[in-house]
C-alpha cells in the first residue's frame, strides 16, 4: 500500500519561523537520505493529522509531492505536543526502489478465540511483540504481518522463525536465539496452587539460649572470737 501527501519547500528556519508555521496550520518537517541534500519542508497539519490516524501510514511507502517532483520515502519520526493534539515536527527518509529497506511493521493476531490454549485450556494470549523489524525491497513492503494462533495450545509459544512472511520479506532481529512473538499462558500451570502452598509443612528452627552458670557465692571469713 502506498500513500501520497503534498508538501512545500520551507525557506525560513528557526524557532520563530516554526512557530509562525504552526499558527498558520502548517507542520515543519525534513526530508533526508539518499544522494540528495536534506530538504526542509512544510505540510498541511490537517491532512497530515488524518494520515497519521491510519496504521498503514506508519509502515508504508509514502510519495511526497513537493512542487513538480515526487519523492518516495518512509515516515521516520513524528513529534507531538505533550498536551494538545498538535503535530510539532515530522521526519521523512528517502528510499530507492532498487535497494532493500529496514522497516517495522505491525503484527495482526487472528484466530485467538479458537486457539486450543484459549478455547479448551482457558488460557490467555500474551503478546510479547506487537511489531516486527523486516528487510525487503520497497515494492515488497507489507502493510502488516498476520499471525495465526489457531493451532497454539496452552503453554506453547510462537517464535519469529515460525511466522509466515510474504515473499521477499526477511525478519531482522538483534541478538541470538529465536525471539518469542506470542504465547498462551494458562493460569496455575507449572506452579503450585494456593491450597498446596498452604498445606506445605513449615520448617521451624528452635534456638534455646543457655543461661550463664551462677557465680559461686563468696566465701565467708571466719569470725574472730
Amino acid at each position: 500500500m502506498q500513500f501520497e501527501i503534498k508538501a512545500s519547500k520551507r525557506e525560513a528556519q528557526g524557532t520563530s519561523a516554526s512557530r509562525r508555521l504552526r499558527r498558520a496550520g502548517k507542520v515543519p518537517g525534513i526530508l533526508y537520505g539518499g544522494h540528495a541534500a536534506p530538504q526542509m519542508i512544510e505540510l498541511d497539519h490537517n491532512e497530515l493529522f488524518q494520515a497519521l490516524r491510519k496504521e498503514a501510514f506508519h509502515s508504508s511507502i509514502i510519495n511526497l509531492v513537493i512542487g513538480d517532483t515526487k519523492e518516495m520515502c518512509l515516515l521516520r519520526d513524528v513529534q507531538m505536543h505533550p498536551v494538545k493534539r498538535e503535530i510539532r515536527h515530522v521526519d521523512f527518509q528517502r528510499i530507492d526502489a532498487d535497494h532493500p529497506i529496514h522497516q517495522k511493521v505491525p503484527l495482526h493476531f487472528i484466530n485467538a478465540e479458537i486457539a486450543p490454549g484459549v478455547k479448551l485450556d482457558g488460557g490467555m494470549v500474551q503478546h510479547v511483540m506487537t511489531e516486527l523489524d523486516i528487510k525487503c525491497l520497497p515494492k515488497d513492503l507489507p502493510e502488516f504481518i498476520e499471525v495465526d494462533l489457531k493451532d497454539l495450545k496452552g503453554g506453547q509459544s510462537l517464535h519469529v522463525s515460525q511466522l509466515n512472511l510474504p515473499a521477499g520479506v526477511e525478519a531482522v532481529h538483534h541478538g541470538e536465539g529465536d525471539p518469542v512473538v506470542v504465547t498462551i499462558v494458562v493460569r496455575g500451570a507449572g506452579a503450585a496452587s494456593e491450597e498446596e502452598e498452604a498445606a506445605a509443612p513449615i520448617e521451624t528452627q528452635v534456638i534455646t539460649e543457655k543461661k550463664p552458670a551462677a557465680a559461686p557465692a563468696p566465701e565467708k571469713k571466719a569470725e574472730k572470737k
